[in-house]
């Protein structure tokens, strides 16, 4: 496993087109990987994940993945400095049961909400499955509850902190909006980013190392679900 990082110059012309079209900024991270025979996608077969953090000086653009990328394919000017490419290894010789890490991570909380009727017939008119439509959680009540069912499933728990409540902070990152295309129809993209700080206890090794590879929620390919692993505070 391989984590990159990488300096972005918001002055680049390319990288504004990213920001503007989150499908194109995800096409952008998948030029460093191979193409791959078969049906599976590319950003699955070499376990892309990706998250964009802004900050005061601008935006780092970190990138996780099996396979060690190349970057050299990156439009000229995209970067402000040379990137950072490091073996995660001994990250996961650190997983253990009952180990506390101090976590950050991007994700789309969403929960299912069944359409009605009218609705129903509207998608079976324009020939589409009935699916429930995702709904993103609000508020922080909700999002913090999101990330705790995500640890039950994912072989972690949120610690309580000082004041007896979940030490996780969630704050909104950003909105990320774009068009994919399917079957040749074009369809709008909107992510909502929400932003988890926080620290979390390891309960199950298996599972949360299979977590850390292969991310956590929705919205995988468009910046959601790389959970960042730091020492405890």
């Amino acid at each position: 496993m391989f984590l990159s990082k990488l300096k972005i110059d918001v002055t680049s012309r390319e990288f504004r087109r990213d920001y503007a079209d989150v499908h194109q900024m995800h096409r952008t991270v998948m030029t460093a990987f191979p193409q791959v025979e078969g049906e599976q996608p590319p950003r699955q077969e070499h376990g892309v994940l990706w998250r964009l953090d802004q900050s005061e000086q601008g935006f780092l653009l970190y990138v996780q993945s099996h396979v060690e990328p190349d970057w050299s394919g990156l439009p000229k000017y995209y970067l402000s400095e040379p990137y950072q490419v490091r073996d995660l290894q001994p990250l996961f010789a650190a997983i253990t049961g009952g180990h506390r890490f101090a976590f950050r991570l991007v994700a789309n909380p969403t929960r299912a909400v069944k359409r009605d009727e009218k609705q129903q017939n509207r998608r079976a008119e324009q020939g589409k499955r009935d699916q429930p439509r995702r709904v993103v959680h609000r508020t922080p009540e909700a999002q913090i509850n999101w990330i705790i069912r995500q640890g039950e499933r994912n072989g972690f728990v949120i610690p309580a902190g000082r004041n007896g409540r979940p030490d996780v902070a969630p704050s909104p990152a950003f909105r990320m909006q774009g068009k994919t295309h399917v079957r040749e129809e074009a369809q709008k993209l909107t992510i909502d980013h929400v932003r988890y700080d926080g620290h979390l206890i390891v309960t199950d090794s298996n599972l949360f190392a299979s977590a850390v590879r292969n991310g956590i929620g929705r919205g995988k390919a468009y910046g959601c679900g790389l959970l960042s692993l730091a020492p405890a505070r």
